[in-house]
């Protein structure tokens, strides 16, 4: 799954918080590739890699993209 937000209205860690949930929520067992870029995304960083669920955080859109196709194969 990949998840990319921009956090120009919401701030990202509050958008960390709804994606750890929801992951929680429905016991998802693929992996998340996460990026996102906005108020605080070092935050965010942080909450979603303490989360010790399958999620991966990249900053850079491309890098994220490469990502998600690797872990498809």
């Amino acid at each position: 799954i990949f998840i990319n937000i921009f956090g120009g209205i919401i701030r990202c860690d509050i958008i960390a918080e709804g994606i750890i949930a929801a992951a929680e929520e429905t016991k998802i067992t693929l992996p998340i590739v996460v990026r996102l870029q906005g108020t605080n995304r070092e935050q965010a960083s942080q909450i979603l890699s303490a989360s010790r669920l399958k999620i991966i955080t990249v900053e850079d859109l491309d890098k994220a993209a490469q990502k998600v196709v690797e872990l498809a194969y």
